[in-house]
């Protein structure tokens, strides 16, 4: 018997029963066939209805600043979620406008007997669902897909730091990182099969920036996501402790623009990570950072609707930033001269430029690009302001949880703790290039990303 969706990961979004009528999979944040729990749970009620499955797209024209960037590697990887779709006899609908109108006329359309969705923590997702939830006559359904540990199960609250969170998901994660069961081909027809999705049309309706081009050091889509997987774990895991603060030696995986656009579970890396052979310190290094930091990162977000300001901060950070509110700054950029790379600190041009043209930055230089901003604006509220927007522009993997919580930790001290005082930072952890000259070559970094430009 096929192993069934765990109730930890499904939560009911409204008091409707389940009718007769097709299923409906409103995919969203984890747009992959494979190893996707939200869509075995739509197949699930499907078949004990004996009813037809849709999946449904609903596209966004404008989203958190996202670009021609983050929406070409969208489409594309979409495009080959409907090809699979239709080898499984389920019918895939891109739709377009506001999700919490269009879901709900299409449902209807339908006549859908249940919604499916996935989980996402960020408040513009949650409104879309609570709305949606108020106007839907069939039952609704959310899914966690994302999380190993799902982030209702996690925890029932947001939690101060790794160090109070990774006990709770140690004691849950065996019995959530399980083996995922295959999808197999639907038995029941939609009695009008969907016309083939609009790509074109729909890419030329978007009202987006197409002045931030889409990037080639990533291929869209489930079968890239999956081959970088194996590259990972074949040619980088086993030495993946040593090398992964090292901008130089690309020790890092890779794989956060494929997990944010869910084209890879991180379920399924976990799993095949545990199962790879190398030594034991470089796989728990990077599960450390896959499942307890990235899983951290939902729990923030999921439980504070601030996620992205300074309201966010601990009490302590709040209080010691607002004491050092008047300190003098040496240096203050205006939010062009970030976006152009225009400082004073080469270290800190390159990696805005190895985030604007490659699409990624690298993890260690993430936290000091962002405790730099701090450093170089007149507040935290405006240091706050232009990390996101300069992340969420330019980065594959913005608009994120990982991305928020990233930012908070280095500009408010989120998930940290107290360090000694200083100016400007009070005792918000400071980095300092002289710092990052003892960690690695500085001057071979700037001289690699130089060349891309």
């Amino acid at each position: 018997m096929q192993q069934k969706v765990e109730q930890e990961r499904i939560n009911k979004l409204n008091e409707a029963p389940l009718r007769e009528g097709p299923v409906v999979y409103w995919m969203s944040r984890d747009q992959r066939i494979k190893d996707n729990w939200a869509l075995l749970y739509a197949r699930e009620l499907a078949l004990k209805q004996k009813a037809p499955l849709a999946v449904a797209f609903c596209l966004v024209p404008q989203f958190l600043g996202a670009t021609l960037r983050h929406y070409g590697f969208m489409l594309k990887g979409l495009a080959e979620v409907e090809s699979q779709l239709t080898r499984l006899n389920i019918g895939f609908y891109l739709l377009t406008g506001k999700p919490e109108l269009e879901m709900a006329r299409f449902c209807r359309l339908m006549q859908a007997g249940a919604l499916v969705s996935d989980f996402s923590p960020l408040r513009i997702t949650m409104n879309w669902k609570r709305a949606l939830s108020e106007n839907l006559p069939a039952a609704f359904f959310e899914v966690d897909a994302h999380n190993i540990v799902p982030c209702r199960a996690a925890s029932p609250k947001q939690e101060y730091a790794a160090y109070t969170f990774r006990p709770k998901i140690k004691k849950l994660l065996p019995g959530f990182l399980t083996e995922i069961p295959e999808i197999s081909r639907h038995p029941f027809s939609l009695p009008d099969p969907p016309p083939p999705a609009a790509w074109q049309q729909a890419a030329e309706g978007l009202k987006i920036d197409r002045e931030v081009k889409e990037v080639t050091a990533f291929k869209p889509g489930e079968k890239a996501a999956r081959e970088a997987m194996r590259f990972f774990i074949d040619h980088k895991l086993t030495r993946y402790e040593a090398e992964r603060n090292d901008p130089n030696l690309d020790g890092q995986s890779n794989l956060s623009p494929y997990l944010h656009f869910g084209h890879l579970s991180a379920q399924r890396l976990a799993l095949q990570v545990r199962a790879a052979e190398g030594p034991d310190s470089d796989k728990e290094a990077f599960l450390e950072e896959l499942i307890v930091r990235r899983e951290l990162s939902d729990n923030f977000c999921f439980y504070n609707e601030g996620y992205d300001s300074v309201e966010s901060f601990p009490r302590w950070a709040k209080e010691t930033l607002a004491e050092h509110a008047g300190d003098g700054r040496e240096y203050l950029y205006s939010p062009q001269e970030f976006e152009g790379g225009k400082t004073h600190d080469r270290l800190w041009n390159a990696a805005q430029a190895e985030m604007t043209v490659k699409g990624k930055m690298h993890g260690y230089l993430r936290m000091y690009w962002a405790k730099k901003i701090l450093e170089w604006t007149a507040s935290p509220e405006e240091a706050m302001e232009i990390a996101i927007y300069l992340n969420d522009k330019y980065s594959l993997d913005g608009r994120d949880p990982n991305g928020y919580s990233g930012i908070a930790w280095s500009i408010g001290g989120v998930h940290d703790r107290a360090w000694p005082q200083r100016p400007i930072f009070g005792k918000v952890r400071y980095m300092s290039y002289k710092g990052s000259k003892s960690k690695f070559n500085v001057e071979k970094y700037i001289e690699t990303i130089s060349a891309l430009l």
